[in-house]
């Protein structure tokens, strides 16, 4: 089966779940340059990814060849998707990849995708329809071939043809088709917008009026990717409807360094206010290479007084290998007390049905050792499931105090340098207004991945952290801290990313990256 399927404009929470279901099954995916990156990752680990995209005026691959690689890929009985920049059949070309895989016999089905036209505009604040000012609206494209000698868009007829007119891929000939509105009978004050990169951080709007939208747009620089809205809905947006560029972290690019499986939250509330997150995973969570200390651990279980748990990982960890066992929480015994370093922990430990009974105020090793060290701990058996490498300032503490403290393995924090050329590249471009750091290994890694150059490539950037000792590690590696959070949560690093950028008006206009 060959899947026609459209990927939207660019936000990838506006992708289809049935797309989502065609990509999971994907043996093969065939994409272009307007499919959001991001999307590929719904295929599976194997899947081949093959890269078909146009750049205006340069061709990566002729549609022809498009046409008989989606073929040649369907006899060899491949479950293909073709994911195509916004709608497969709205200036899409999906009817003519849809007729060659008919003519060559294969099945095929089309996903339709949420088309840019309605999009981009939708987030830059304009409705393409709107009572009692446009109850039509028509796509147009704007961009013909001049090869061809004459023009197949009749703008006599389409100039008032509809309210709201919606142009596609027509920045470089916008004074032309302007023109040639105006002289079909459109009104120069016509209110005008032209929208690049709709639906993303990188979103920019240009306004004007058809009179003078084409030196608008060359003043601003505006390149293509762009939609361009001709119609009184255009100026809909100057009564506040522009949602998403006023968004607090609109136009600001950030970093995330943790583990890609933990990153999930921080990346969405980033991206929830504005922001384009760029992942960079310098951590991997793996197993410990021997379980041999946690097994004996958990074989005494009932034998400790005490149960310390210093991250959400080591909880994972904790209560996956009880599993392997045939355990679940029942195995820890009633007498058992539990601690938890921060909220985030403790509602982990809390929603699969245990209470922790302390949680320091201030959410490193040392406020926790405090506060467990109220009563005595002489005699006291301690378990501390947790990173392989970790800070020994806990367990040391404990057991000055006379606890018998042990602490297993429970999982291994590997260093990753997935995206690391991309990242780079951002970095030296000055494309990135934020990196942030989660824990001491996430800087340690980072300066893993790029060795001297670290603390340079950071020069231009922000940086924050989310407490004292990950800001102490950057600083022991030069990199300096432009924030730290004042809650050492994830909640509190995004409050000091929204403090810092709070008072510095974004710059817009940064660049094509």
């Amino acid at each position: 089966m060959i899947y026609l399927v459209g990927s939207g404009p660019g936000d990838p929470g506006l992708f289809t779940v049935k797309g989502v279901r065609c990509m999971e099954q994907a043996d093969a995916v065939v994409y272009d340059r307007l499919a959001p990156e991001a999307l590929l990752r719904c295929a599976k680990p194997d899947a081949e990814r093959i890269y078909v995209g146009k750049k205006p005026g340069e061709p990566t691959m002729p549609q022809e060849e498009i046409n008989a690689l989606l073929v040649e890929l369907g006899r060899a009985g491949k479950t293909v998707v073709r994911l195509k920049g916004g709608d497969p059949h709205v200036f899409g070309r999906g009817g003519e990849e849809a007729l060659a895989l008919l003519e060559a016999g294969l099945p095929f089905e089309v996903v339709p995708g949420v088309t840019s036209g309605i999009a981009a505009p939708a987030y830059a604040g304009i409705p393409v329809t709107h009572r009692g000012v446009s109850t039509s609206v028509a796509f147009v494209t704007g961009h013909e071939d001049p090869s061809k000698g004459h023009q197949d868009v009749n703008w006599e007829k389409v100039a008032n043809g509809a309210d709201t007119l919606v142009l596609y891929m027509g920045v470089g000939r916008l004074a032309e088709i302007s023109s040639s509105l105006i002289s079909a009978g459109r009104s120069p004050e016509t209110p005008v917008a032209v929208i690049r990169w709709g639906t993303i951080s990188e979103q920019r709007t240009v306004t004007g009026t058809l009179e003078d939208i084409a030196e608008q747009v060359s003043e601003a620089g505006l390149k293509p990717p762009a939609i361009t809205v001709v119609g009184e809905v255009a100026a809909l947006r100057e009564n506040g409807l522009d949602w998403f560029e006023r968004r607090p972290l609109f136009g600001r690019s950030v970093v995330v360094t943790r583990a890609r499986a933990q990153a999930g939250e921080l990346s969405a509330k980033l991206e929830g206010l504005g922001a384009e997150v760029v992942e960079f995973p310098t951590i991997e969570i793996a197993p410990p290479g021997d379980f041999g200390p946690l097994d004996d651990a958990i074989r005494e279980l009932d034998s400790f007084d005490w149960l310390i748990f210093t991250s959400v990982n080591g909880v994972d960890a904790f209560v996956e290998r009880l599993r392997h066992h045939g355990l679940d929480l029942r195995a820890v015994s009633r007498e058992t007390r539990i601690a938890a370093i921060g909220p985030a922990t403790a509602e982990r430990i809390e929603a699969l049905g245990l209470r922790v009974d302390v949680v320091p105020a201030e959410y490193r090793a040392e406020p926790l050792l405090e506060e467990i060290a109220g009563e005595s701990l002489a005699g006291k058996r301690i378990l501390i499931p947790r990173a392989k490498v970790a800070r020994e300032v806990l367990p040391e503490r404990l057991r000055e105090a006379g606890a018998d403290v042990v602490v297993p393995p429970a999982y291994e924090s590997r260093p990753s340098a997935e995206g690391k050329e991309d990242v780079a590249w951002r970095l030296e471009r000055g494309g990135v207004d934020c990196v942030t750091f989660t824990a001491s290994s996430t800087v340690e890694n980072f300066v893993r991945a790029f060795g001297a150059d670290a603390a340079r490539l950071l020069t231009d950037t922000r940086v924050v952290c989310i407490g004292p000792i990950t800001a102490d590690t950057a600083r022991e590696h030069s990199i300096r801290v432009d924030a730290e959070a004042r809650e050492y949560t994830i909640p509190g690093l995004i409050e000091a990313v929204l403090d810092l950028f709070a008072a510095d008006p974004v710059d817009v206009a940064r660049g094509d990256l």
